[in-house]
């Protein structure tokens, strides 16, 4: 029933309108996909270079610093669900599941619901070929982030 009654509700205009039409997910939560995002760019060197004019939604001024003077690197669904994974793990370590369950966060779907509230809402921008249903199970959670979870202890001198 709750996404029938989001549906129904106007379109959230800015982010605390975002988090009052949509509970589903804490603030953390969003805040969390920007450093991911920015750690798949910085760190990852993921993304390419997309031409402002295949952007369907400009981001306004706070995104726009990922833009270049002609656009914006853009990185896929599967992409960015990969970002976030190493950087709950980096984060988080052994933790991640469950931080991300305390912030409502618990399938690679609820990435594309919070990317896709963010598109909503001017902060972030998607190309035509940009579907909420990229991110849909690219990987269980159990898996990712329990049992693939590895230890890496400290090496001695």
């Amino acid at each position: 029933m709750l996404i029938a009654v989001i549906a129904a509700m106007p379109k959230p205009q800015s982010f605390p309108e975002l988090l009052a039409a949509d509970p589903r997910y804490k603030r953390e939560a969003y805040g969390f996909v920007f450093e991911a995002l920015r750690y798949a760019h910085d760190t990852l060197g993921l993304g390419t270079d997309t031409p402002i004019e295949h952007l369907e939604q400009a981001p306004d001024d706070r995104a726009a610093a990922e833009q270049g003077p002609s656009g914006q690197r853009h990185l896929t669904g599967r992409e960015l669900c990969e970002a976030i994974r190493r950087y709950a793990h980096e984060q988080f370590g052994y933790m991640a599941h469950t931080v991300l369950a305390s912030w409502g966060v618990r399938t690679t779907d609820d990435f594309g619901n919070i990317v896709f509230n963010l598109i909503d809402i001017g902060e972030m921008s998607k190309t035509k070929h940009d579907k909420r249903e990229d991110f849909n199970g690219v990987y269980d959670f159990e898996t990712a982030f329990r049992r693939d979870y590895v230890i890496d202890p400290p090496r001695g001198n």
